[in-house]
Formats: structure tokens, sequence, C-alpha cells
């Protein structure tokens, strides 16, 4: 190269820390994919009480009929509370929080047993004009104050991140996070009573999300899963290479050697916790992006193919139908429908 020469593109990935990388990875994931949430019950309970709440397909047409995807979040204010789910146990306590991420069947309970009560017999039908306040149970037993909702998304690539979480987990924030969770639910607790409950969590749903699933990662290592992906030394580094720059021409080889590992050892660590290679990732993570510029901007095809990774309309087309089963006009034209 002469001194007159402009350089390449610089695409060598900064020296983080896998903390530090797994909150970019989440960061980056979470802004590509369209999330809400509400709140839907705040409660006030004595022991002894137990509410079972149903599952997805239930929950979903009780909460949010047009959602593809819901998780259920529980989080206690006052007192101790049980939550259980396909033999799966937590016990919480003020400030604690349980994540549903695949909104299954599940009980609420004192810890003094009770035979459950459905949730639905206890909540008004919606629309709600606030978030619906329910007691339950005689003023003499223990004390226990909640508050539930949700998230919803209907994003494919948010499957990589919920496929190999638990039924149910517990985070328990504390200092800087315990107190910016209480003030992310409180803010949705007075924008609800002013907006009907059901936008209530629109403000602060990415930050409660990521907050959550970064508390679990740190509480709970995992050897498998996209959160343990994004937390290993190595297939983190190949992941932000592909997040970085989704558009270049990547191989296994060179993302191996980026990563400062052999190709063989990062297709092995890929398989382990994700279940694919990475150029399979990155074929996913390319098919995300392309869906979010389709949905939130007026992009040309030929241009969203660009910044997704290919080289040419046709070549993306087939690619973005083999994964999302529509071709990109037809997917987008069905977005603008359902909005």
């Amino acid at each position: 190269m002469t001194m007159i020469e402009t350089p390449g593109v610089v695409i060598e990935t900064p020296s983080f820390s896998a903390a530090e990388r797994r909150a970019e990875l989440l960061s980056d994931l979470l802004s590509h994919i369209r999330l809400s949430g509400a709140l839907f019950l705040r409660g006030k309970f004595h022991a002894p009480w137990a509410l079972d709440s149903p599952g997805n397909c239930d929950l979903m047409e009780l909460l949010a009929p047009d959602a593809e995807r819901l998780l259920v979040f529980h989080t206690v204010r006052q007192g101790r509370v049980a939550v259980t789910s396909k033999g799966y146990s937590v016990e919480l306590g003020p400030g604690d929080m349980a994540i549903l991420p695949h909104a299954d069947r599940h009980i609420l309970a004192s810890l003094q047993p009770s035979a459950p009560r459905p949730i639905s017999a206890i909540l008004p039908p919606p629309p709600w004009t606030d978030i619906p306040v329910v007691e339950v149970g005689d003023a003499g037993g223990e004390r226990a104050e909640m508050v539930c909702g949700y998230f919803r998304c209907d994003e494919l690539l948010f499957n990589a991140v919920l496929r190999r979480l638990p039924p149910i987990f517990a985070v328990r924030p504390t200092g800087y996070a315990a107190t910016m969770l209480e003030a992310a639910v409180n803010y949705a607790l007075a924008d609800g009573s002013r907006s009907g409950g059901a936008t209530a969590m629109d403000h602060v749903t990415e930050l409660l999300l990521s907050e959550t699933l970064r508390l679990y990662a740190e509480q709970t290592p995992a050897s498998r899963g996209w959160l343990a992906a994004a937390s290993d030394p190595v297939v983190s580094r190949a992941l932000k290479l592909m997040h970085d720059r989704p558009d270049y021409n990547w191989s296994a080889e060179e993302l191996a050697r980026r990563a400062n590992t052999s190709r063989s050892v990062l297709g092995e660590r890929f398989r382990t916790m994700l279940g694919q290679s990475p150029i399979r990732y990155l074929v996913e993570w390319r098919m995300q992006l392309a869906a979010d510029l389709l949905r939130t901007t007026d992009l040309k095809l030929a241009a969203v193919a660009e910044r997704s990774g290919y080289g040419s309309e046709a070549a993306f087309s087939r690619a973005f139908r083999r994964h999302l089963g529509q071709w990109p006009a037809e997917w987008r034209d069905s977005v603008a429908a359902r909005n």
C-alpha cells in the first residue's frame, strides 16, 4: 500500500471483557427486536393463597391476543412468594423477580399451602382503564404484595436467547441494579395509571429485560445457550465480529482467526452452546437485521440486501424466504397490514 492509498475497513474487535461483550451483544440484539410490555396485575395477598396462571396460548388469549410470544415476570414488593412451573420452583423475597421465558403454566402461592384459584377468575376482563389491583385472602394472614407483567416480541432471532433457558428463573438484584429495576417498575406503574395499563411498559421494556437477563447470566452461569455464548471469551469475540460487521463476507476460518482460536474449536463451541455453526448464526443475524430494516425503513430491497451482507437482491430474497417463509416484499406488506 502506498502512502496515498486509503486503508481497508478496520474490522478488528477492540479488547473487551467477557461481561462487556455480553452487555454490548445483548443490547445490540434487543435494539433490533420489536419489544413491548405491560403490567397486568397488582396483587395484595394474605396467606394462605395460590393462583394458577395458564400457559402460553391461553395467557396470550387473555392478555395479548395478537402476540406471537410472551415472557411473563413477577416481582415481589413485600413478603415471600413461591412460583412453580414444570417441576421448577423459586422462592422470592422483596425486590426479587421471577421470569418465565416461555410463559408456561405456573402457580403463584404463599409459602403456606392452599388450593390454587385460576388467575383469570380474579382479573377483570380487558381492556382495562388502569392496571387491575386484586386482593386475595383474609387480612389476618401473612401479607405479600407483587406486580405482574409481561414482555412480548415476535422476532425469530430472540428464540436463540430463550431456547435453553429453564421454564422459570429468579433474579435477585442488589445495589444499583435493585434501585434501577425498582425505579423502572415504579415508572411503569405510574405510566400505567395514566395510560390504562396497555402501554405501561413500552418505555422501560428493553431496560427491564436486558437487566434481568444480565443478572441471570451473572448469578446462574450456564454452559449452553445464547447468554453462555455471549459470555464465553472465544465465542463472544466471534459473535461481536458478526454483530459489528454483518455485511462483511465472513468465513469460518477468518472468524476463528480473529477470535484467536482454530476453526474446529470455534465450530465445536458454537454447536455446544448454540446448536449451530458460526455461519448459520450469521445468516440468522442478517435475517434479523433485514427484517428490522424492512419494518422500520422505506429502503428498497437492493439496499436492504446490501446492508444485510448479500451481493444481489435475488440471493437475499431467496435466503429471506427460506428463513421466514415469505418473500421480503410480502413480509413487509404483512407487517404493515398488522400495524
